[in-house]
């Protein structure tokens, strides 16, 4: 089965990026590093920006999401598989840290990047995608036959300005000119830093980003534009509605793994989650151990696992997890703010009845991966009170004073009548078609929808630099990106409790 990937790491809030430090994706996300992009390789990024200037030095380099690509492989092999994925992900994560500490070595040489970071891990790479496609094939399956073509990660160029653009204080940002900190004065010729980027918030420029933020009176109304994640209810078909009461996490039950995405692998998701419901849900746990487990929910025959990234404020906080793997090790800084309400309601289809949730449903809502994977899989809406009319997709929302950030997430109602999860751990599932139905070959089930509200200190925005933004964890590459924000659930109600939820849905009750 999966591995134990933990590793101990410095905190990345100690480690410097000079003014030349520049973004890299790796794996499927981003690292910094002095990247030196010439104008003919400058692309849009994931979310169609358009790039900053060569002169810049800011670039990023793309490598494919091999999960996303994997969408037959046998049910025997899904553990191994799902473990070398999460390899991959520690490859990134690994590679984000060299880049993070070297920018000494990259300024001197403009070749740095290439020949030491993203060359050998395209080897790396190819050594997981060979071990992957022979658990494939040995459990009777059949690899697809492109799967070395995942390896490399390309250059492309991103428009994200650092914190210290423009304040590289008259050439000091290269050679022993960092402040005296810089790897050749201490003797390491990989230019490790330990200092900090003024105004990067503590996260060593990992961001959020001024332009990460929005005035909530600035989003139109109704102007939510992804075709994901929408209500599948209306006031035909299946009226009614259940909401389950599970609290806030009153227990602070987090971790950083992903008990679906990489089941076995400590730290498999690189970031904290929330927990409510069951209280048996990390890495390790079996499917028994989630049946035989306590809930929080009020509705003891609902053990079902509902969880989502933590929100943070970057304010300089030394939260429990500062030096831990998933927490500040990996850029996940700053005080973790608990949801004042978790609302948890399941709600019908317009076109038709519902049918029950099999037991054990895995179902993911949004992407961790967005930023570098583009919109396909996104699905994240931010508000705030008084304002739920306006839905931002793709940026944090500036609340006004007395009203409280919304985090909603709407999950996929469709399933295909079969598997509990699936290879990509998506395509079991389905959003309603735009008129309200499901796709062919799948059946309407209870839509989950998730509403967090938080009273969170809203960032200030001074030029151009922005003070303790609030963010949601992230992948170290991801950037913080609203756009990465996810939500994800395990169906574990009994029987008689679900039957419950069909009926009321079906009947056009509201029940709780």
């Amino acid at each position: 089965m999966g591995r134990n990937t933990r590793k101990r790491r410095m905190p990345l809030a100690t480690k410097a990026i000079a003014g030349v430090a520049a973004l890299a994706l790796g794996g499927g996300g981003l690292v910094w590093a002095n990247y030196y992009a010439s104008a003919g390789e400058s692309k849009n990024n994931a979310l169609g920006s358009q790039t900053k200037a060569a002169n810049a030095q800011i670039a990023t380099i793309s490598c494919p999401d091999v999960g996303q690509k994997l969408t037959n492989v046998p049910e025997q092999a899904r553990g191994e598989v799902d473990g070398e994925l999460a390899t991959l992900d520690r490859q990134i994560t690994d590679a984000y840290q060299t880049l993070a500490t070297t920018r000494d070595a990259q300024a001197k040489d403009p070749n740095y990047v290439q020949n030491v970071i993203l060359g050998p891990l395209k080897d790396r790479r190819k050594v997981i995608l060979d071990r992957i496609k022979l658990e494939i094939n040995r459990a009777g399956g059949t690899a697809p036959g492109d799967l070395d073509n995942l390896a490399p990660c390309t250059g492309r160029a991103a428009e994200q300005p650092l914190p210290t653009d423009g304040q590289n204080g008259g050439g000091q940002n290269g050679g022993d000119q960092n402040g005296g900190q810089n790897g050749g004065d201490q003797g390491q010729g990989d230019g490790q830093d330990q200092g900090q980027l003024p105004n990067d918030n503590g996260n060593g420029a990992a961001g959020p980003f001024a332009d990460d933020f929005i005035d909530i009176k600035d989003v139109p109304p109704n102007s939510r534009d992804l075709p994901n994640g929408l209500p599948a209810n209306g006031n035909t078909g299946s009226t009614g509605s259940f909401t389950t009461k599970c609290g806030v996490n009153e227990n602070k039950l987090r971790n950083s793994d992903n008990i679906i995405v990489a089941p076995g692998v400590a730290n498999g998701a690189h970031h904290m989650h929330d927990y409510v419901g069951n209280q048996s849900n990390n890495a390790f746990s079996s499917d028994d151990d989630l049946l035989a487990a306590e809930t929080s929910c009020q509705n003891k025959g609902d053990k079902s696992s509902y969880f989502w990234p933590v929100l943070r404020v970057q304010d300089g906080t030394r939260e429990v997890d500062a030096d831990a793997d998933g927490g500040g090790a990996e850029g996940n800084v700053g005080r973790i703010i608990q949801a004042e309400e978790a609302q948890i309601r399941f709600v019908g289809n317009k076109k038709s009845k519902v049918v029950a949730m099999p037991k054990l449903l895995r179902i993911i809502t949004g992407d961790a991966k967005s930023f570098t994977n583009g919109l396909k899989n996104a699905n994240t809406s931010y508000s705030c009170t008084g304002f739920e009319d306006r839905q931002s997709t793709d940026k944090y929302v500036l609340c006004p004073e007395g009203s409280k950030l919304v985090r909603t997430a709407n999950f996929q109602s469709c399933w295909d009548g079969k598997n509990i999860d699936s290879a990509n751990h998506r395509d079991h599932v389905a959003f309603v078609n735009p008129d309200g139905s499901c796709p062919e070959g799948f059946k309407a089930i209870p839509q989950l929808q998730v509403r967090l509200v938080y009273d969170v200190p809203m960032p200030t925005i001074e030029n151009g630099q922005i003070k303790n933004p609030y963010a949601v964890d992230s992948f170290p590459e991801q950037l913080h990106k609203p756009i990465t924000d996810h939500n994800d659930f395990i169906n574990v109600m009994d029987e008689r409790l679900m039957n419950k939820v069909v009926k009321c849905i079906n009947r056009g009750k509201n029940c709780s």
